[in-house]
């Protein structure tokens, strides 16, 4: 074998290692720079992205913490609506009930007032007829003597006649 021979086989890999020179210059002048600027590059676009996602990372915690204030700000200004709308519909129902109390005792006033009014009225009738009859059975009484009989016509006539006279 003749590349195992020690005079062939230096000079083989002295060609060698002149190509592999050749072959690492021409890619250090020309095949590196593109790919290590486009590595550079994509290094740079990687990080910038990742920069990018921690800064939306963080603005979005912010968001949701300031949320959380504003729900939680929401959820006691409703509670305290809420409770301002229960005291004051029981401060309605309490005026209310108030209300209708005192316009009942002065219902219940006025239907006493009138009861009693009415019942005087009533009263007065009664004795304003009954001193009525009582004259005109004196004066029949006094026209002439009676029997027991004219007493029962006489006052019979005077029930009728008052009866007629007042509508009853």
């Amino acid at each position: 074998m003749p590349q195992f021979e020690s005079h062939f086989f230096s000079s083989l890999i002295f060609w060698e290692i002149v190509s592999f020179g050749i072959l690492l210059w021409v890619l250090y002048k020309y095949a590196f720079p593109p790919i290590l600027e486009t590595l550079d590059l994509r290094e740079r676009k990687i990080r910038e992205s990742l920069e990018q996602a921690e800064r939306h990372r963080i603005e979005a915690e912010r968001r949701m913490q300031e949320y959380e204030t504003k729900l939680t700000a929401a959820s006691r200004e409703a509670e305290a609506v809420l409770t301002q709308a229960k005291e004051r519909a029981q401060r309605l129902l309490d005026e209310n009930e108030q209300r209708l109390l005192a316009e009942a005792d002065r219902v219940k006033a006025d239907a006493t007032r009138e009861i009693d009014q009415e019942r005087r009225k009533a009263i007065q009738e009664i004795r304003s007829q009954a001193t009525d009859l009582a004259l005109l059975v004196a004066e029949k009484v006094i026209e002439r003597s009676l029997t027991d009989a004219d007493h029962r016509r006489l006052a019979d006539e005077a029930l009728a006649a008052v009866a007629k006279n007042y509508g009853a």
